[in-house]
């Protein structure tokens, strides 16, 4: 049985165990399948299990969160329902400690700081309004954020988003605090890269294993691209 074309060198998986499949997202790839009919990593996932393990059908692989179709990152994956169901009940009691990070075009004011928004998600147009103030159709958003450093005309900032709320930390930061990120035209930025990914990567995911109970820490690597090579100039992004 020839090896499916799934990762290059499996550069991608990050951690596997009998419960937990944790890899570093290209950006570009869903998640999870849309009405685009685009394979998403789930399924490019199964794939891989069922490959590996020599499975006769189809590999369980259960989607506890998902990143943006053009953010890379840490992504936490069920492979048995019982490791599914408890991470499920994590991110949704915020029991996850994620950290992202960002390289914006413009410096904010504060270096560093807590931002407050109600998001109003509207599907047809797939585009997340940030009012500063109640709002009778939103959702709280809440995050903070640090400025780590500089370089021309590029910052990078680390965020900690405190809810997980649909393109939450894209429209936080250009509404917030004026810093739409680079590449990301949909929330302001004024030229898409050239992949066009946006500068967002889901650097950290920390929580308690769903069934060891163990304290875990995953930590992705940036992509191999120019507007994070040049970031390292300032950071050490490995």
């Amino acid at each position: 049985m020839n090896r499916p074309n799934i990762w290059s060198e499996q550069k991608e998986i990050l951690f596997e165990d009998n419960h937990l499949l944790i890899l570093n997202k290209p950006a570009g790839v869903l998640v999870q399948g849309d009405n685009t009919g685009d394979e998403p990593l789930s399924v490019k996932a199964a794939e891989y299990l069922r490959f590996k393990y020599k499975k006769p059908g189809a590999a369980f692989v259960g989607v506890a969160h998902r990143l943006d179709r053009p953010v890379s990152g840490v992504v936490a994956l069920a492979k048995t329902s019982k490791a599914l169901s408890r991470l499920n009940e994590m991110f949704r009691d915020n029991k996850v400690h994620k950290t992202y990070w960002a390289l914006v075009g413009k410096r904010p004011e504060q270096d560093s700081g807590h931002l407050t928004h109600w998001l109003v998600k509207d599907p047809i147009r797939n585009v997340t309004k940030a009012y500063p103030k109640l709002h009778p159709q939103g959702l709280k958003a809440d995050l903070d954020y640090q400025v780590l450093g500089a370089a021309g005309n590029r910052f990078l900032i680390q965020v900690n988003p405190i809810t997980g709320r649909p393109h939450q930390i894209r429209v936080q930061l250009a509404t917030g605090l004026g810093t739409p990120i680079v590449g990301d035209v949909k929330y302001g930025f004024l030229a898409p890269l050239p992949d066009v990914s946006i500068a967002l990567h889901a650097r950290q995911l920390e929580f308690e294993h769903p069934v060891t109970r163990e304290a875990m820490c995953f930590r992705a690597p940036v992509p191999e691209m120019p507007h994070w090579e040049a970031a390292q100039t300032f950071y050490s992004l490995q």
